[in-house]
């Protein structure tokens, strides 16, 4: 017979709080054990086998199920619990009840909250990424904040020549090869002369940079792991091989998604709900998944918004070669109906914003579908 005892743990950078609980049925819960731990596997590790000696029932053995919250720390704290041979488990925030008593939080409530969600299963656990996908995904990141960077440097080379009273009048578009020779050959005192050339040195650094790194995913999405479902994703109109990466390595195992609505739903896409009785209201989408891949469907899904019902480009042409004709047959019944469904939503006065959540959200379901195999089908979402 086994005794198990649940333990909440609030990590924090210089501390880990514990609380443990032992659900009973019939009385009242066992809350013990409350305490603040040096931050570290080797203290947990102590701890818990200061509680085993306490509880002292030689006639069970004892197993202890330990959790925290998703945060800052990751999945280190994860794996390093693992290899001492603790059970551990991430719990996703978002998915467990509100604290009680909300109004007064300490971290030993939030401890003890955390054990009560492991002991009564109200929670969803957190994902745990392969070792390839997570260092997939943290370089995809990288990427990303060098691309904001890039969007940043841009925004103070305008607001720049905006309080010098410069206006780009040559063009249609900024940041064209036009563009940059006349930023580059601006008339202007020296001093501002010289800040403007920094600007340009930093905006041409870090786009050179971008292009290495968009060089190297498309070397990471060539590997066995990624090739295939790359290949396949590109089929969909606004998906190239960053997304396509992107989707991969954030998502991991689309199996782990019984219906096509729930991966929907763990991207945050579907609409929020404040049912009563018979009355029912819904609202803007939940947001409450991951917001990297919620924004590239949601940019994917204005590509969608561009362009003739069943038209396929070169380029588009160019991505699908080299895939089965189920899958292009699949993709392209997808492009289409998603087209189709935005100029017809758009017609019957939707909002454009609306319309492109909805067409994301689709978007995800028909991804969903495409991962799992059920390409003989719109899959149900």
């Amino acid at each position: 017979m086994k005794r198990i005892i649940y333990v909440g743990m609030d990590v924090h950078l210089s501390s880990y709080t514990m609380c443990c609980v032992e659900p009973s049925f019939k009385d009242e819960d066992k809350i013990f054990g409350h305490m603040r731990l040096e931050p570290s596997v080797s203290s947990v590790k102590l701890y818990l086998t200061k509680i085993a000696e306490r509880i002292n029932d030689p006639g069970r053995s004892i197993h202890f199920i330990c959790g925290y919250e998703a945060g800052f720390i990751g999945y280190s704290l994860y794996h390093e619990m693992n290899a001492a041979g603790l059970t551990c488990v991430i719990l996703a925030p978002s998915t467990m009840p509100q604290h009680p008593g909300h109004r007064i939080k300490t971290d030993k409530r939030d401890a003890e909250h955390i054990a009560k969600s492991l002991a009564y299963g109200t929670y969803r656990a957190v994902h745990i990424p392969t070792a390839e996908d997570e260092q997939t995904r943290d370089y995809l990141r990288m990427r990303n904040d060098h691309q904001l960077a890039l969007k940043k440097v841009k925004q103070q080379i305008n607001a720049f020549c905006l309080r010098l009273g410069k206006h780009y009048t040559s063009g249609r578009t900024k940041w064209s090869q036009a563009h940059l020779h006349w930023l580059r050959n601006m008339e202007l005192p020296a001093l501002h002369r010289e800040i403007l050339d920094e600007y340009l040195t930093t905006y041409e650094t870090t786009s050179t940079r971008i292009q290495a790194f968009d060089q190297r995913i498309e070397e990471l999405a060539s590997r066995d792991r990624y090739h295939e479902p790359v290949k396949q994703l590109s089929c969909f109109i606004g998906i190239k091989t960053y997304t396509a990466l992107s989707l991969l390595a954030e998502t991991g195992d689309f199996t782990r998604f019984a219906r096509a609505e729930h991966y929907a739903s763990y991207l945050g896409l579907t609409p929020s709900e404040k049912s009563s009785g018979e009355t029912t209201r819904r609202g803007n989408i939940t947001r409450a998944g991951n917001t990297q891949m919620r924004t590239l469907l949601v940019e994917a899904a204005h590509c969608m918004a561009r362009g003739r019902i069943g038209y396929k480009s070169k380029v588009l042409r160019k991505r699908q070669e080299g895939n089965s004709p189920q899958v292009i047959a699949y993709a392209d019944h997808a492009n289409e109906r998603l087209r189709r469904k935005y100029y017809h939503m758009i017609r019957h006065g939707k909002k454009h914003s609306v319309t492109i959540v909805a067409i994301a959200r689709e978007l995800a379901c028909f991804i969903w579908g495409m991962m799992n195999g059920c390409l003989t089908a719109r899959p149900a979402g």
